[in-house]
């Protein structure tokens, strides 16, 4: 019999039985198959409310560095000095409005327009400044170059290492592997490693991942900034266990925290902090409903985050500024931003009832 078909032998007995009218038959069959659909989904219901707990899921054991990491700004002076009073004032102010820990000197912290002395003070600065996480991207280029800046940030005494790809120069899988291993050797801290292929040229494959996350003690987790759900929910299935994942993406993070990430790195925290704590804590409580009512909140800020015409991180710099927050121009080659930028940063945080 082809899928779907109908098989006579199924219908009810009183198909067919003369005197009977085709909508009097047509109800009745209604009424059995509402029956046994109600009698199943008792005998389901029964089953899962007087079955073993362990048929119930786990709740997520809290992540290491907290929920949501704010990828911090690095706020800049009029003439494009590193503002670091700005910086400590902004770290605070992130601290007490929804950032459970913080990212520096990251791709939305124009790292790589930082100078060696300027990332090794900033990092000193945030980190005396709160009592979160604080995490130091200390990526480079070169491996040589990612070890010194480890090192030096280790001495700055924060509490683990965002440590991205190797950009430009594109390396083999293996090439990446030798690299994250050397600078996991030079320092204790814990270590993130941050996938970016559309800044770094380079994506780095999930058996290279899985690799290093069972043979290298100290990398402990990945910032998935790849953009392939489907590629990542594979990842998480085969993680070795404590090996967390956090979105790269705030756009997505709704979904990767369905297949099994602990939180995010985010751009919008910096002015929509408290909804994206609340989403991610809503989701992992089981509150399904609310974290996607809080996500639907937030589609604005995703679109607005970063563009062809104003990338990251000069939207958040802007909606820093809009809240009176430190914050400055971006240095160039990404800025200065021009006003129409700051009209829609007001936009975004008016439609968050922020000003």
């Amino acid at each position: 019999m082809p899928d779907g078909a109908f098989d006579e032998a199924q219908r009810p007995a009183f198909h067919g039985v003369p005197n009977v009218a085709p909508d009097v038959a047509a109800n009745a069959a209604a009424d059995v198959v509402a029956r046994v659909a109600g009698e199943v989904a008792h005998t389901v219901a029964a089953e899962v409310m007087s079955g073993p707990a362990s048929r119930q899921p786990a709740p997520r054991p809290p992540a290491r560095f907290g929920a949501v990491i704010t990828a911090m700004v690095t706020p800049f002076g009029a003439a494009g000095e590193l503002d670091l009073d700005g910086a400590v004032r902004l770290a605070r102010w992130l601290a007490s409005h929804g950032s459970d820990g913080l990212a520096i000197a990251g791709s939305t912290g124009e790292g790589p327009s930082l100078d060696d002395s300027e990332r090794t003070d900033l990092f000193e600065a945030v980190k005396g400044a709160v009592t979160i996480p604080v995490l130091a991207a200390t990526g480079t280029a070169g491996t040589a170059h990612s070890i010194e800046m480890t090192q030096s940030a280790q001495k700055a005494g924060v509490d683990g290492i965002l440590l991205v790809t190797p950009y430009y120069l594109r390396p083999s899988q293996s090439g990446l592997a030798n690299h994250f291993r050397m600078v996991a050797a030079a320092t204790n801290l814990p270590i993130l490693l941050y996938d970016i292929p559309s800044r770094t040229g380079r994506k780095v494959a999930a058996p290279t991942l899985l690799r290093l996350a069972e043979e290298v003690p100290n990398i402990v987790g990945v910032k998935d900034a790849a953009g392939d759900a489907a590629a990542t929910a594979a990842l998480i299935a085969e993680a070795p266990p404590g090996f967390e994942l956090y979105s790269g993406d705030d756009s997505l993070t709704l979904p990767l925290l369905s297949v099994g990430a602990v939180g995010v790195i985010s751009v919008a925290s910096h002015w929509a902090g408290e909804t994206m704590l609340h989403m991610v804590r809503s989701y992992l409580a089981g509150e399904v409903e609310a974290a996607r009512v809080a996500n639907a909140s937030l589609v604005p800020s995703y679109a607005f985050e970063s563009s062809e015409v104003w990338p990251n991180p000069l939207p958040a710099k802007a909606a820093c500024r809009a809240l009176g927050l430190p914050a400055g121009q971006c240095r160039p080659p990404l800025g200065p931003a021009g006003a129409d930028l700051d009209e829609q940063a007001r936009s975004i945080l008016a439609g968050l009832a922020r000003l």
